[in-house]
């Protein structure tokens, strides 16, 4: 038995006609797709469908079909449906997302039904940024962890992110061969993280492609909440600064960077009434900034070695932590 989607599409919206599908992408290793609607006789011209399926061959562009990484997308797609269910509605204009019209889910089939972002003007996709567009992007973000601060993660991951390393056991085994160092340190990374006094819900995979800007840079919408959860907030903003920056832009804006995202989400703490202590919260937030960079380095070097984001920079950073940690351990 399968879900009839343009029956779902016809039920849930009153269209008195849909187009045949537009192909927009596949998802990672093959686990669906999305496509684009147009509508008549609906109150919105179209919407986005997110298809999820197992597909009968999963196809890693990494190698990495496991029993584990299945699993893994499996529970990221019950989370995404949690979210947009249970949470999306409290996400306001500063940190917008594409609103939920319909959830329905069969098995591991699950249909999500999705604003149209590009016919609500976030029609722009980015491969490089320009300054604007990357405050934009780093405001959003700030936006999002006040809105979500202290936030129980109920239906969601317990950990957000994708790397985190409770579920990346067969890299972590990698990571032994190519950087000992880091290997004998990842769970004091790892626990340093968890044990922060403040927490919000991170995006969990908040890289420049899931970013849709409108036109001339006013404002910027994001997508994919399959890894959204409980974490600190750094652990998005560095892999935002990953995913479009080089290693260079890095080193040069990372203050710029930092000081931009505080302040927005101190600002943004302030409008909620927030009885959070901003001044605690930057401190140690400041602090976890490159244990955040080292655990993502982490990661990467047992999933993908050689791996462009594994650069002078982050080894920098991650070279840096295990010398505190293993200093501190020498004390204790």
């Amino acid at each position: 038995m399968q879900i009839d989607s343009q029956g779902l599409i016809r039920a849930v919206t009153g269209a008195q006609m849909i187009s045949a599908p537009e192909y927009i992408q596949s998802l990672w290793s093959g686990y669906g797709s999305i496509s684009r609607y147009q509508l008549t006789g609906a109150a919105y011209p179209s919407l986005v469908v997110k298809h999820v399926s197992t597909p009968a061959r999963t196809d890693h562009p990494h190698g990495w079909n496991t029993d584990i990484s299945h699993l893994r997308k499996l529970k990221s797609y019950q989370v995404e449906t949690a979210w947009y269910r249970d949470f999306a509605v409290r996400s306001n204009a500063a940190c917008r997302v594409p609103q939920c019209y319909a959830v329905e889910s069969l098995g591991d089939e699950v249909f999500l039904l999705l604003e149209d972002l590009d016919a609500s003007g976030f029609d722009q996709r980015r491969k490089q940024v320009t300054h604007t567009e990357l405050q934009l992007c780093v405001a959003w973000l700030a936006e999002f962890h006040a809105t979500f601060m202290q936030s129980t993660a109920s239906g969601l991951w317990q950990q957000g992110t994708y790397w985190h390393l409770a579920t990346r056991p067969d890299e972590l085994e990698v990571l032994l061969r190519e950087d000992p160092a880091l290997h004998a340190v990842a769970g004091v990374i790892d626990q340093a993280l968890q044990a922060a006094r403040f927490k919000t819900l991170v995006h969990g995979d908040a890289k420049l492609a899931n970013f849709c800007f409108s036109r001339h840079a006013a404002a910027v919408a994001a997508v994919d909440f399959q890894y959204v959860g409980e974490g600190c907030g750094m652990q998005d903003l560095i892999y935002l600064m990953g995913s479009c920056l080089s290693e260079r832009e890095c080193e040069l804006q990372q203050s710029g960077i930092l000081n931009h995202y505080f302040e927005t989400l101190v600002t943004a703490l302030n409008a909620n009434a927030s009885d959070v202590d901003t001044a605690a919260l930057e401190s140690e937030w400041r602090h976890l900034y490159p244990f955040a960079w080292t655990d993502f380095q982490r990661f990467l070097k047992g999933w993908s070695p050689g791996h462009w984001k594994v650069n002078d920079y982050s080894e920098k950073l991650a070279q840096q932590v295990v010398a505190q940690i293993t200093e501190e351990q020498k004390c204790n």
